[in-house]
């Protein structure tokens, strides 16, 4: 089983300006730094339908996550996110839990309707631990979708530049 988590970002922009925004290094840096990440390192290579190959690696302080997470993820938990575009306006994502028997596997789609772009962020989320799998999935969920609205009102800010 899995957990399906489905998030909606909306940029008041054209889909090429959010589009370049995504593969621009300093973006990906101040979202990693508005998600309260506590170290992070971020790769783009390629252009977008090259493909585009983003890789970001950061670590999360685990204060926020109740307790009967903490003894599986410990102090701080740390995240590989992988996004693949082979166009402009659609990307792979896998991100790992390096250490942790879990992932998010899904995608993001950028659509444009008279000058807003929307970007739709679609992620299984699957735990392989027994009995407790999908509570620690919806817990998941729940960190990435603050997770998405941090980037989100990093975004807005970015484009309004």
């Amino acid at each position: 089983m899995s957990t399906r988590i489905v998030h909606e970002l909306t940029y008041e922009a054209p889909l090429a300006d959010v589009a370049a925004m995504l593969a621009d290094p300093a973006f990906r840096d101040e979202v990693c730094v508005n998600q309260r990440a506590t170290k992070h390192s971020v790769s783009i290579d390629g252009v977008q339908g090259d493909p585009m190959k983003v890789r970001v690696e950061y670590s999360q302080p685990t204060d926020r996550v109740p307790g009967f997470a903490k003894k599986f993820v410990g102090s701080e938990v740390d995240i590989v996110q992988s996004e693949t575009w082979t166009s402009p306006d659609r990307g792979d994502i896998h991100v790992t839990i390096p250490g942790k028997p879990g992932e998010l596997v899904g995608t993001a789609v950028l659509t444009e309707k008279d000058g807003v772009t929307t970007e739709t962020v679609t992620l299984d989320i699957t735990v392989k631990i027994p009995l407790v799998s999908g509570k620690i999935e919806g817990l998941i969920g729940k960190i990435f979708g603050s997770a998405m609205r941090a980037e989100q009102r990093t975004g807005v800010a970015w484009l309004s530049r």
